[in-house]
């Protein structure tokens, strides 16, 4: 009985969501320029004589991120909405000492580290709320990585300069959620676009602030400003252990015909 009526819940809530979607096949493409503040560390390996596993501190830099995207939104019943979204993500650092042992290498001395955590979103939604006032999406994501954690500096022994990396490619189950909340008849909305790690907890990807949307017959262009926050934290995830953080300001413009 319980799972008739869980089936049954499931089922009215799809065909409530696909009946306020789009009636129309209907596409979005947009990009945002985020200007971020990178902190964090990444754990060292073990290794007999160094500083076994401790977290190692650089000072990042500042930079400037971005994001571009495409969703595709249809009146097919059950059937989820589609977004893409690639994000590029980088973090450099240098120190003039250091100790630790990395992927084979002992460094001793001056280093730099390039952190690279870009990734690719790809979100399945459904349009649970879709009218001039509120509209809320719900769906799930998988967070492919496509980066790597390299380390350059000098070994310890030798004096002389080596670079090792890691690839960071593996994926992680999320958690999505989409909300819009706007004023009728002077286009300004407030949003909020959520990703939360499932197998991975330390793992979240969050945005909130104000925009501005501009109608026309055949487009209709939104103006977005707001603060993203970007957290990575894993525990022998693509062979690393590390907790880095992004966030700061962006502001970007989506299409939408």
């Amino acid at each position: 009985m319980n799972k008739t009526i869980l089936a049954t819940a499931i089922f009215g809530l799809l065909s409530v969501s696909s009946a306020q979607a789009a009636t129309v096949v209907g596409f979005k493409v947009g990009g945002d320029l985020w200007q971020t503040d990178a902190t964090g560390t990444f754990n060292a390996d073990s290794n007999v004589g160094n500083a076994t596993g401790l977290a190692q501190t650089y000072d990042y830099d500042s930079d400037t991120q971005g994001s571009v995207w495409l969703a595709i939104e249809h009146p097919i019943p059950i059937v989820p909405n589609l977004k893409i979204r690639e994000n590029r993500l980088e973090g450099s650092a240098s120190k003039d000492s250091s100790s630790f042992y990395y992927n084979g290498v002992n460094f001793e001395g001056a280093s730099s580290v390039y952190n690279d955590l870009s990734n690719t979103d790809f979100v399945l939604y459904y349009e649970i709320l879709d009218n001039d006032v509120v509209s809320l999406d719900l769906g799930a994501a998988y967070k492919q990585m496509h980066g790597s954690l390299r380390v350059d500096g000098l070994s310890l022994g030798e004096g002389s300069a080596v670079a090792t990396q890691r690839d960071i490619d593996s994926g992680v189950i999320m958690a999505y959620g989409n909300a819009h909340v706007g004023i009728p008849g002077i286009g300004l909305f407030g949003f909020a676009d959520v990703m939360i790690g499932v197998n991975e907890t330390g793992v979240h990807d969050y945005s909130a602030g104000l925009g501005w949307q501009f109608d026309s017959i055949a487009l209709d262009t939104l103006i977005r400003v707001g603060y993203r926050d970007f957290s990575f934290d894993v525990d022998g995830f693509s062979g690393t252990t590390q907790d880095m953080q992004f966030s700061g300001v962006f502001a970007g413009v989506e299409l939408a015909f």
